[in-house]
């Protein structure tokens, strides 16, 4: 029941009349997704995600699974924004980032491939193909999903 409050809070970030609510009240329960980001149908913010950083040019593709910790943003934050040529992350449908995960993109756009997971406190740099599985600081592809 509690999973159901969540996705219906992430859900309701985009609400004209109810989404700064949603927005901040996810915020206080520890849950930064800006109210920009797109979300597609079937997410999941697992155990609430906790600790969960999402980075305003973000794009959540469908059934995507989030554990808490996870992190997406600029791998480049030393410099000034304006001086950066990062453009944003689009995670793609049914995709898993494990807990802890940190999404980092430098510069374009860093894609994280249908089906693909990210395992429990990896550091991804670099875009994936589909259906892999990427470990590790920095992440390097582990294997393939069935």
């Amino acid at each position: 029941m509690a999973q159901d409050f969540y996705t219906r809070l992430v859900y309701a970030r985009s609400a004209p009349a109810i989404g700064w609510l949603a927005y901040y009240l996810l915020k206080a329960l520890g849950v930064e997704i800006p109210r920009s980001v797109p979300i597609g149908e079937g997410f999941e913010l697992a155990h609430g995600g906790f600790g969960v950083v999402i980075h305003s040019k973000t794009v959540i593709g469908k059934r995507v699974k989030i554990y808490p910790g996870v992190g997406t943003g600029r791998a480049d934050i030393y410099r000034p924004i304006h001086e950066s040529r990062f453009e944003g992350i689009v995670i793609e449908d049914d995709v898993i980032l494990s807990p802890g995960a940190k999404v980092l993109g430098k510069e374009g756009i860093l894609r994280v491939g249908r089906g693909t997971v990210i395992g429990a406190n990896a550091v991804l740099l670099e875009s994936t193909g589909e259906n892999e599985i990427w470990a590790g600081i920095p992440a390097r592809k582990v294997g393939m999903r069935p």
